[in-house]
């Protein structure tokens, strides 16, 4: 990707390494707020909305479940490729915890990786979702002394394997919960951030994918995260969803973000 005038390369290539590319999240209740500034860093967020947001992260001993995730991600995936014969070193940069992704890249060239192929675990577009992780791979290799050449996977949102596996995840919930309708979630997005990309209509092709395939008759999606900032957002909200399907007369739900 960098020094080059495309973003997609469509040519077959030799890698040296994969990385994985995250969100990051506190791993401690000392790391929230350093945590936040990281997110938070150029927006405009008041200092009560960003206590609001650290008291979230409180409530769960200050850690976030998406670094355990992601390591635990990061080893199934070294091992898939050795199993197919792909001596490839995988490494984990994240955009606003540790490791992050300049760390990473340093780490990388000491190493001597020359081209690696890029995984975010942000499956749909959008500026936050897609751009900004671009971006931020540009910064991190910029001032690293023989900087490997990072090239971005395409956007996940619509792979088979994706789609497989949210969908045997609502197959399992049906099985138990079968007359329950399936309600969908994403993050929530500005509505003017969501207009400049394909996030809504990635997310209802994605959604009605996983229906299919899992046989979930009855499905929505709904939003959730939506910042306090005074901008029209993404709706409808899930706590507003899961009134509606109450007030239906559904004596239970199924909730699958995706």
């Amino acid at each position: 990707m960098r020094g080059s005038p495309e973003l997609f390369d469509n040519a077959a290539q030799r890698y040296d390494a994969v990385l994985v590319v995250s969100f990051g999240g506190p791993e401690g209740p000392d790391d929230v707020l350093p945590f936040l500034d990281n997110v938070l860093r150029g927006r405009e967020v008041s200092a009560e909305a960003k206590t609001r947001v650290a008291q979230r992260y409180l409530q769960f001993g200050g850690v976030s479940p998406i670094n355990d995730h992601t390591r635990a991600f990061v080893q199934a995936l070294d091992a898939a490729l050795h199993r197919a014969g792909l001596r490839l070193p995988v490494y984990l940069g994240n955009r606003n915890w540790h490791p992050f992704l300049h760390e990473t890249a340093q780490r990388m060239a000491a190493d001597g990786v020359r081209r690696a192929i890029a995984f975010t675990t942000s499956l749909f577009s959008s500026y936050s979702g897609c751009r900004q992780y671009l971006e931020d791979i540009d910064k991190a290799v910029a001032d690293v002394p023989n900087a490997p050449r990072i090239d971005k996977l395409r956007q996940a949102w619509n792979h088979p394997g994706f789609i497989e596996a949210m969908a045997d995840r609502v197959s399992e919930a049906l099985a138990e919960a079968p007359d329950a309708p399936t309600l969908l979630t994403a993050h929530s997005l500005p509505r003017a951030m969501a207009a400049c990309s394909a996030y809504e209509a990635q997310l209802a092709e994605a959604c009605a994918l996983v229906a299919q395939r899992a046989g979930a008759e009855r499905w929505s999606l709904a939003y959730q995260s939506a910042s306090s900032a005074p901008v029209p957002w993404l709706e409808p909200d899930v706590g507003a969803a899961l009134g509606k399907i109450a007030e239906d007369g559904a004596d239970g739900v199924i909730v699958a973000p995706i």
